[in-house]
């Protein structure tokens, strides 16, 4: 047992007026160690309840995030008590790393920052469907660095949190899920219009995706080179682009379906071709 207590006395490091010894860097061992899977079991409960409880995603994550921060925080903390080892012992290191930081990660701090204000202010949230550039998806993860998005064709992006604050970010469902659409049709001249309002409006009617209000609108947009143009507006619950094309498609199948029924044409690109015989003659003459 004496040769035990001598081999844990034995010091290791000296730090100033401080020094530590075996027995304190195993049991500082354990206590990380244990303090460690605490705090992660602990950020789970957390977690799991907030989920229970119908909170958001992205404000779970953010409470879990602080949460885990805020504890290893303190654990780290402690540990330094234990070992008494006082924190001005880190303040040539802590000066030398803040250099560092300052020179060569401007990036990292930079989306970090972005990170914690896109989870604070929540202007982007995990669900939301963006558009970002030409690339179109929903947000799966905000973490610190950067945001996880899965494009429309299911791949996965990771955009830079400080991109989606420096840049034009559409954000589809900011306030709610309601959006406008239309369709567009044309139809030979010589249609009665009246009757093509009609079906059109039939056609959006018969959609139960379409919402009822606001109304639909019909409009008689344009004489055109070929066909009497039509477009209708209408609104609808969608959260993502393949929905509400999904959805355009309905009303298009069933806009084709209601014309032939009527025997009301859809116009198609037409050119007339004069050929002048006396030019001929003449030419042959």
């Amino acid at each position: 047992m004496s040769r035990l207590n001598e081999i844990l006395q034995t010091p290791l490091v000296v730090l100033g007026r401080t020094t530590i010894t075996l027995g304190q860097l195993v049991y500082v061992v354990g206590l990380l160690l244990l303090g460690s899977i605490a705090v992660v079991w602990s950020a789970r409960l957390i977690r799991s309840r907030l989920q229970r409880r119908d909170v958001s995603p992205d404000v779970v994550q953010m409470v879990s995030r602080a949460y885990l921060i805020f504890a290893f925080a303190i654990l780290a903390i402690s540990t330094l008590d234990q070992l008494r080892v006082p924190l001005t012992a880190f303040a040539f290191v802590s000066g030398a790393i803040a250099i560092g930081v300052g020179f060569g990660a401007q990036n990292i701090i930079n989306n970090f920052i972005s990170g914690w204000i896109l989870m604070w202010e929540r202007p982007i949230r995990i669900g939301d469907f963006l558009e970002v550039g030409e690339m179109k998806g929903n947000v799966e993860a905000i973490n610190t660095r950067s945001t996880r998005i899965r494009r429309v064709d299911g791949v996965h992006i990771l955009v830079p949190n400080s991109q989606l604050l420096e840049n034009t970010v559409t954000n589809w469902t900011l306030v709610d899920d309601m959006l406008r659409t239309t369709v567009r049709v044309g139809v030979a001249y010589g249609s009665p219009v009246q009757r093509v309002t009609e079906l059109i409006q039939q056609a959006v009617d018969e959609q139960s995706s379409i919402l009822k209000k606001p109304p639909r609108e019909v409009i008689f947009d344009d004489f055109g080179d070929n066909s009497l143009n039509f477009e209708v507006y209408f609104w609808v619950h969608s959260a993502a682009d393949r929905g509400l094309r999904r959805i355009r498609s309905d009303v298009r199948y069933r806009i084709d379906e209601l014309f032939r029924e009527n025997k009301i044409v859809i116009a198609f690109p037409q050119r007339d071709v004069h050929l002048d015989g006396e030019i001929r003659l003449k030419r042959n003459s």
